[in-house]
């Protein structure tokens, strides 16, 4: 039987999950842990991905590149999260169609659908 990943993409954090043997089994991340924050940030000088907790980290010195809480905008409109924008510090935009795009390391990040 084929293995299934089970993922939980919360605003917070995130994990992920197999089922081993007929019981669940949470999948420690490259640090050890077993929830990852669910951060991402772009280093501009070296071009580099960081996620989680290497991503929260890099947060202090690279506000502007670092992406948190990023599911309270998928569908949404601007209208609807331009308060938010204010509470972060990275860039949302407001595209032609009115909604709600993040801007990070000089590229705009959007949903597509299919």
């Amino acid at each position: 039987m084929a293995k299934v990943l089970g993922i939980d993409l919360g605003t917070t954090n995130s994990c992920m999950a197999i089922v081993e043997g007929g019981e669940p089994l949470v999948l420690e991340n490259s640090e050890g842990g077993r929830i990852t924050p669910s951060v991402v940030a772009t280093n501009l000088k070296t071009g580099e991905r960081y996620v989680g907790q290497m991503a929260k980290r890099q947060g202090v010195t690279n506000p502007d590149n670092t992406i948190y809480s990023i599911k309270r905008l998928i569908g949404r409109r601007y209208s609807e999260v331009a308060e938010e924008t204010k509470r972060v510090a990275y860039k949302i935009e407001e595209t032609a169609n009115k909604d709600a795009h993040v801007a990070m390391a000089g590229k705009r990040h959007q949903r597509y659908l299919p």
